[in-house]
């Protein structure tokens, strides 16, 4: 597909699934008929240029596949007498934006969580079925079965865009946060592919937790999260060199981070801090802040780090924020406390397959002077790592 045509689809594609699932109702069907216009998108741009309205294009185009669609499934009574009520010609607005609505809709709790941000990262996100595959480290075929299945229950739930009211927002909102937290951890460091960041995907990610903060001021962990998105998307201009490579945080040029974003996060977080109660997202945002604010690498605060990932293994414990919290005691206690750490993590099944555990036990090997073993640990995350920039940042690391 262009990249023009495919950057257009996902800017567009929350906004027009959103215009017609409100209009229609039928998640699914709505679903097929949006890709089924995107297909015709990038059948007719090509040759005839870009439409002054791409989301008015693709409302309309999507909204004849659908009225057909639901006309001519002659086996079902209830969608043909639904479709003969339609009219083609009055396809939903094109300036409505029903993007946070959608992800309301798919943060259902008759989904269960890994649903919830797959389907998420499939109608708001815009990402392939192959692409959310990779970062969930599935096959293709079993996260097509998982989302269509996360359809059918929406469908058997009888669930509705903008049936959520300000009452109901609350019991969804912390499936909303990990959902535009995971979208926009694939936008920042992509699971596979040429390129190592989305800016479509974070800057989707951050617009829709600005929403979310507005319908919701006073909840600390959603300005947490608006503030954990901001203070490391500040850092992404520094993130890759003029070839697109990986530049790791203690190399990268500080001078070229956005000072706008971290002071409007370190604001959030100053805010929302003292309101408590202090969540993970809160604490993650906290450990962004102590980076950002440091003029140079070696002026890092790593005592003050450490204790925060400490907090944030007590409160949210997970793998990952024992790899994070193993490279922070590296920088206060050593290395060989740091490596002790990881090896319950290198022994339980499964976690040998993520690159990022073999990435920081090569750094943490490398640090404590084990050179020929951070080798080996270079090349195996290299091996398992699905994206382009990521690889050639590790195998330049082996050596």
């Amino acid at each position: 597909m262009d990249s023009g045509v495919e950057d257009v689809w996902r800017r567009e594609s929350p906004h027009v699934l959103g215009a017609l699932v409100r209009r229609y109702g039928h998640f699914d069907a709505c679903e097929d008929a949006v890709q089924e216009a995107l297909l015709s998108a990038a059948l007719h741009w090509p040759r005839e240029g870009l439409p002054a309205n791409p989301r008015g294009w693709l409302i309309r185009a999507a909204s004849r596949r659908l009225v057909d669609a639901l006309r001519s499934d002659r086996a079902r009574t209830a969608r043909e007498d639904t479709a003969n009520r339609l009219e083609p010609s009055e396809p939903p607005p094109t300036d409505s934006d029903d993007s946070l609505h959608v992800l309301l809709l798919c943060c259902h709790p008759s989904l269960t969580p890994a649903s919830q941000v797959a389907l998420t990262l499939r109608a708001v996100g815009g990402l392939t079925t192959e692409q959310i595959a990779a970062a969930f480290l599935v096959p293709p075929a079993t996260m097509g079965q998982r989302i269509s299945r996360a359809k059918a229950k929406l469908a058997a739930a009888g669930a509705r865009l903008g049936d959520v009211t300000r009452a109901d927002l609350p019991a969804r909102v912390e499936s909303a946060r990990q959902v535009l937290y995971l979208v926009f951890n694939e936008g920042y460091t992509a699971s596979g592919g040429i390129d190592l960041i989305d800016v479509s995907l974070t800057a989707e990610a951050i617009r829709l937790a600005r929403e979310l903060r507005q319908r919701l001021p006073s909840d600390t962990e959603t300005a947490g999260l608006l503030a954990l998105m901001l203070l490391t998307e500040a850092r992404a201009p520094a993130r890759t060199d003029a070839a697109g490579d990986l530049v790791p945080l203690a190399d990268q040029d500080r001078s070229r981070w956005d000072a706008s974003l971290i002071a409007e996060g370190v604001s959030l977080l100053e805010q929302a801090l003292p309101a408590g109660p202090v969540g993970p997202f809160q604490l993650q945002a906290a450990i962004a802040a102590v980076h950002d604010e440091a003029a140079a690498y070696a002026d890092t605060d790593w005592p003050q780090i450490a204790e925060l990932y400490r907090m944030l293994d007590a409160l949210a414990p997970s793998p990952v924020v024992t790899m994070n919290r193993a490279v922070a005691v590296a920088m206060t206690d050593g290395p060989d406390a740091a490596l002790a750490m990881l090896d319950p993590l290198l022994a339980e099944p499964g976690l040998d397959q993520r690159h990022r555990l073999h990435a920081v036990h090569a750094h943490l090997l490398d640090l404590a002077g084990r050179r020929t073993e951070a080798r080996q640990a270079f090349r195996e995350a290299a091996r398992l790592a699905t994206s382009t920039p990521e690889q050639r940042y590790l195998l330049r690391k082996a050596g």
